[in-house]
């Protein structure tokens, strides 16, 4: 029933900054939404699998909104890293999750949480089981 997820919706109040540093990462804006003034007020940037971010222009972003983050999966999570750090951005160190996956994370200009995973042969998305973790809510 459930084929994939088709995309993410995000909010920015600057469109331009977080086409930027989208597309540092690889991706291209699919297609745009303009309103009857000709104002740009989002666009879709593509993954190239069928996936998509949908970015839609607001005035102020809010500060958390109801999706905590999202995760891309990339080839090689070191070389993702190397590119957000000459994008400016604040990205974690390289690490292996309690899921086998390597990860490093970082925000979006819009303050959008995001994680970008590499995964191993040894990773639970792969395998299935169980992850133990130290978080209660």
């Amino acid at each position: 029933m459930i084929f994939g997820l088709a995309h993410v919706c995000i909010e920015s109040s600057d469109l331009d900054a977080t086409e930027k540093f989208y597309v540092s990462l690889g991706m291209e804006r699919r297609f745009e939404f303009r309103n009857g003034e000709n104002e740009l007020v989002g666009f879709y940037l593509a993954f190239g699998n069928g996936t998509y971010i949908e970015v839609i222009k607001v005035n102020e972003t809010k500060r958390q909104g109801v999706v905590k983050h999202f995760a891309v999966e990339v080839e090689d999570v070191s070389k993702v890293r190397d590119v957000l750090l000459d994008f400016g951005a604040d990205v974690s160190e390289r690490k292996l999750g309690g899921d086998n996956t390597w990860m490093v994370t970082c925000r979006d200009p819009s303050d959008v949480f995001i994680e970008f995973h590499q995964y191993t042969g040894e990773s639970m998305q792969s395998l299935g089981g169980v992850c133990l973790v130290d978080y209660k809510p």
